[in-house]
């Protein structure tokens, strides 16, 4: 059997970030406090647990002094990249997922996009994560005060208001949730908008699983999770729905 380091000398960097999923062990940034080392995937549960005690020392302003974006980090992510989760949020500047919770370079991969929407383009990205890379776990996050979602429900209660074609696709995406959270609250306004930024997070989650066989058939066998979060603007806590 050729071992990890034979593959690795064997191959590019590039081909060797795509055969690391399917090794028993991979290369992998070490925990917090020192050093780094060689450590199995991440399960998904403790993926879950890494980011909530990393939100909870962001919460509490006691961030660590490096999580980790050294030199020393710098020069081992040259030889491939090993995130252990995978965060799908919204573009939104107040929403930067690295630093809420409080990680480093190579630990999170993230895809961003307004109102935290999915697209071929964006799944694809995400795909790639967990079937070419070592994320097992998927959190698709909404946040309060969403300005997506608010463009969204102020398109749903004035009709005749235009937005350029590509603002106008977000929209549409994002549409079917604003009415599902309408539906179900009969709220208008500001409260549509929150209602609407929670029921957006549980259709993208469906949208994946419902688009990609790959990923669903990895979280029929329990190798992925797929969950939703919240972000609040004001406290900086994440609210994780497992």
């Amino acid at each position: 059997m050729v071992s990890r380091r034979q593959l690795l000398k064997g191959f590019g960097v590039g081909i060797a970030g795509l055969m690391l999923s399917k090794l028993e062990e991979i290369p992998c940034l070490a925990s917090h406090h020192g050093g780094h080392g060689r450590h199995k995937i991440v399960p998904p549960d403790e993926a879950i647990a890494r980011l909530k005690e990393g939100n909870k020392r962001y919460v509490s302003m006691k961030c660590l002094k490096d999580p980790g974006i050294g030199p020393k980090v710098r020069e081992m992510l040259t030889k491939g990249q090993w995130p252990y989760a995978t965060i799908l949020s919204c573009s939104d500047s107040r929403v930067p997922p690295e630093i809420i919770f409080d990680e480093g370079l190579g630990r999170l991969f993230i895809v961003r996009v307004a109102g935290n929407i999915i697209n071929p383009a964006l799944l694809g990205s995400i795909e790639y994560a967990s079937l070419h890379s070592t994320s097992r776990l998927v959190v698709v996050m909404g946040h309060e005060s969403c300005g997506a979602v608010g463009a969204a429900v102020h398109a749903f209660e004035h009709p005749e208001s235009k937005e350029t074609p590509a603002i106008e696709d977000i929209i549409e995406r994002i549409m079917p949730a604003v009415k599902k959270a309408h539906k179900k609250t009969g709220a208008t306004g500001k409260v549509l908008v929150e209602a609407a930024a929670r029921e957006n997070v549980k259709m993208v989650i469906k949208q994946i699983r419902d688009q990609s066989p790959s990923l669903r058939k990895m979280q029929t066998k329990g190798e992925l999770k797929i969950i939703g979060a919240y972000y609040y603007l004001k406290t900086g806590k994440v609210e994780f729905w497992v």
